[in-house]
């Protein structure tokens, strides 16, 4: 099969070395362009140089000289996987088998840019892979292929994306051999079923403490590598507060207690960190004040001492 791979981000990679792998003809990567002068080459980049291959990196592919150059190749297949630029119709129909994408979800569930952070963010128990058939409406294609995953309770959307692209090489694999034999068989998705996943932004980092301990854990784990979770902590008799970025966390009492501590206090500040929340309170495992590095709670306690009755929430910044 003759490919054009597309991708920028290295959830991409193994898909990429899996269709050199598979003895496909990769007649071009395409990646984004680098977003300014001191920002690093994109992991598609650095696959596609390691692997000998051509490499194009235009600012759109949905212009006409985009388009132009892609129908030029004579591909039978764009193979799409973390790009970052959704796909006009024209590009589409540039190849004779037009263009297949590898989402980290279970479609319809989690369409969008950030799938795997927001199956975490939501506490879900499964994820997996869809490989479908690019459409204009964004992830909505038909489906070529689904692999199943469970998400372990205290996996991080960084662990589980890294798991998710090297099982997923596998799937889209499958779905370019049974295309390449005609024997692929698309699935339409439930179109009532479907569930966004916007691009995450710092501010969603914002630990809200009126929510479920359960839900801030999931909020913590499923923001890890980027954004982060963080709060502000203000301790008794002070005015400015500090902004701690929250790395790992554990639910310390799950359910609502009576006399239970206003939302955001902390209930212990001695060897452990625990702060109460809208229902149970959380255990704060591995914090990171301004201008340190990420350390266990204990160590930031001794630098840094709290007493029960100091708070964390959001005290007029943003």
């Amino acid at each position: 099969m003759r490919i054009i791979a597309l991708g920028t981000g290295p959830f991409a990679v193994p898909t990429l070395r899996r269709l050199v792998a598979d003895g496909h003809e990769v007649l071009s990567v395409v990646t984004r362009p680098p977003r300014g002068r001191r920002s690093p080459p994109a992991p598609m980049a650095l696959a596609a140089e390691e692997l000998h291959l051509p490499l194009w990196q235009p600012e759109t592919v949905n212009d006409d000289a985009g388009v132009a150059r892609l129908a030029e190749t004579g591909a039978d297949l764009l193979a799409v996987c973390d790009y970052g630029e959704i796909l006009k119709r024209p590009v589409l129909e540039t190849t004779r088998l037009g263009a297949i994408n590898l989402h980290g979800s279970l479609l319809p569930r989690w369409r969008g840019a950030a799938p795997v952070q927001w199956a975490v963010l939501a506490g879900d128990a499964e994820t997996g892979n869809t490989v479908f058939h690019i459409t204009p409406k964004l992830d909505a294609g038909p489906c070529l292929g689904v692999q199943r995953t469970p998400i372990d309770p205290d996996e991080t959307a960084g662990e589980l994306e890294d798991r998710l692209a090297e099982m997923g090489a596998e799937l889209m694999s499958e779905a370019v051999a049974k295309l390449a034999a005609g024997t692929a068989e698309p699935v339409e998705q439930d179109a009532a079923a479907a569930t966004k996943a916007p691009r995450l932004t710092k501010a969603h980092g914002a630990i809200d403490w009126s929510r479920a301990a359960t839900e801030i854990k999931n909020q913590v784990r499923g923001l890890q590598p980027w954004p982060r979770a963080y709060t502000d902590l203000r301790r008794a008799g002070e005015d400015e507060p500090l902004r701690l970025i929250v790395h790992q966390a554990k639910v310390a009492v799950p359910e609502k207690q009576p006399g239970d501590a206003a939302p955001g206090t902390v209930v212990e500040a001695d060897k452990r960190l625990v702060v109460a929340a809208g229902t149970g309170s959380l255990e704060l495992l591995t914090v990171q004040a301004p201008g340190k590095r990420a350390m266990p709670a204990a160590d930031f306690l001794r630098g840094f001492p709290l007493a029960t009755g100091d708070h964390m929430g959001q005290f007029g910044g943003d």
